[in-house]
């Protein structure tokens, strides 16, 4: 099945073009609407260098503004258009999981930007957590596009793998200290009261030894880190206590909403549950948690029978995934791994809320498709979601740059990124630099094109309601159309 989408702007659509002297170069700002109601921001330096960046913004909480952002922070964003670099980003054309609406908008934004300014000598894409997502799978799907990707703290294992591994602590907090509630983990029918229920059982539970010890457990089938404020240092490694009590914070401000609430918005954009834990064993989702030790000795220090709590998980895990669902989950994307250009993932090694192991199973599937050499993942060692500086984020963009230009890849070790972001001065160094040589962990629940599990029907129609909400679903094709992933993709 093939869907062939024509880009153009709308002949509503308002263009304001306007120069804005900045010291020594002027900008030319670009702001209109797409066809589908999508937003979109251009600005362009004079001089300009001839590199766009087209960037991908993170989640938007539906019910929030969502204006059109075309980097991820002012002050990044200043440095580059005065070294040159052009900008570009769209809102898309709807909040929250919205992967499917930016792929189709952030090409035609592309589009737009070639027909306005002509077609740059190169186009990087990059963003932030979602974008993140987005960024990598541009690169997949229009290679002849794009000259290389920054994904920053992505979710980079893919949509089926995240809501999977979100599953798999929302369902271990459900069975071990909610069984007897009306909370639901899948088929979320009113997603505030369920969050709000999650949130008080979380806090009884906290407010406890025993407690605290079974949502060591909870949090280890999250691989959730014992680090949450950037400003404070990273706990020990055994010291539980400080630990446990991070990743309480972790899982109020960021996981149970996610999986306890907004998880209801994927679900009504795929038409069901995408997520399932029926072939799971949970005793081997510990063994293989950077948690582990933290549950043991919680666990023992407060006299709890961990082996029949995870017999009881292994026993309720029932969970399937409805086909359809699973199918629009897959769309709406994973990855095959193979990159005919440069990529360099960029991530903080304690985000509670998009895991740096994503990046373990990111650099799985590249392996699989046999694009390596192009890849290269980074690491800053701070806690908080895409929490970098200034000076990291473009330290960053210009070794990727190197790599484009060289055909090989530069010394990223921890001691030269820390010297190079050093040296672009304390206005861009909002904190210390903190690049660090690191392997992440295995990530708990992945999935890709070579899962043997990915053999689900290879065209199935969206719902009603998905098509009309957000258009037909974006895959790989030549420029200018959008198809559906072909069947054949198992193994």
């Amino acid at each position: 099945m093939q869907r062939v989408i024509t880009f153009r702007v709308s002949i509503f659509t308002l263009i304001l073009l306007l120069s804005i002297s900045t010291g020594a170069f002027a900008v030319t700002t670009q702001t209109g609407t797409l066809s589908d109601g999508a937003t979109y921001l251009i600005e362009v330096p004079s001089p300009w260098n001839g590199t766009l960046l087209l960037y991908n913004h993170d989640y938007v909480v539906p019910g929030n503004p969502n204006p059109a952002v075309d980097v991820g922070d002012s002050t990044t964003g200043g440095y580059l258009l005065a070294n040159g670099f052009a900008l570009a980003g769209s809102s898309y054309a709807h909040t929250g999981w919205a992967i499917q609406e930016a792929f189709v908008d952030q090409m035609a934004l592309l589009d737009t930007f070639v027909s306005s300014f002509g077609t740059p000598t190169q186009t990087i894409t990059w963003g932030h957590g979602l974008g993140a997502m987005i960024a990598a799978g541009l690169m997949e799907r229009f290679p002849t596009r794009f000259n290389g990707a920054l994904p920053m703290c992505g979710e980079l294992g893919g949509t089926v793998a995240a809501f999977n591994r979100g599953l798999n602590a929302a369902f271990t907090f459900k069975t071990i200290l909610a069984a007897n509630t009306a909370l639901q983990v899948v088929n979320i029918t009113d997603p505030n009261s369920n969050v709000n229920l999650a949130e008080q059982i979380l806090a009884q539970n906290q407010a406890t030894a025993k407690g605290r010890a079974r949502l060591s457990l909870v949090f280890a089938m999250g691989d959730s880190p014992g680090w949450f404020d950037p400003s404070s240092p990273e706990p020990a490694a055994t010291d539980y206590a400080t630990r446990e009590a991070n990743q309480f914070q972790w899982a109020k401000n960021f996981i149970f909403p996610v999986v306890f609430g907004l998880r209801a918005e994927l679900e009504a954009r795929a038409g069901g549950n995408g997520s399932w834990n029926n072939n799971v064993d949970y005793n081997v989702q510990l063994s293989k948690s950077i948690d582990q030790d933290e549950v043991n000795a919680l666990y023992s220090q407060n006299n709890l029978n961990l082996t029949a709590d995870l017999k009881a998980l292994n026993n309720a895990a029932t969970i399937t995934a409805d086909p359809n669902a699973l199918n629009y989950l897959e769309q709406n994307t994973f990855y095959n791994g193979v990159i005919t250009s440069p990529v360099l993932t960029l991530h903080t090694v304690a985000d509670g809320l998009m895991d740096v192991e994503q990046e373990s199973s990111y650099l799985d599937v590249v392996r699989e498709g046999n694009s390596l050499s192009q890849l290269s993942q980074i690491y800053v060692h701070r806690a908080g979601h895409a929490a970098f500086t200034p000076a990291e984020t473009i330290t960053a963009l210009q070794n990727l740059i190197q790599r484009i230009n060289t055909g090989t890849w530069p010394n990223l070790d921890q001691s030269v990124l820390n010297a190079q972001a050093t040296a672009l001065g304390s206005s861009l160094n909002t904190s210390p630099p903190a690049f660090l040589n690191f392997t992440p962990a295995e990530f708990l629940r992945p999935f890709d094109a070579y899962d043997a599990s990915n053999c689900a029907p290879a065209s199935v129609p969206l719902s009603p309601q998905i098509s009309a909400q957000a258009g037909p679903t974006p895959q790989t094709g030549p420029i200018g159309e959008i198809v559906e992933i072909p069947p054949g993709t198992c193994p």
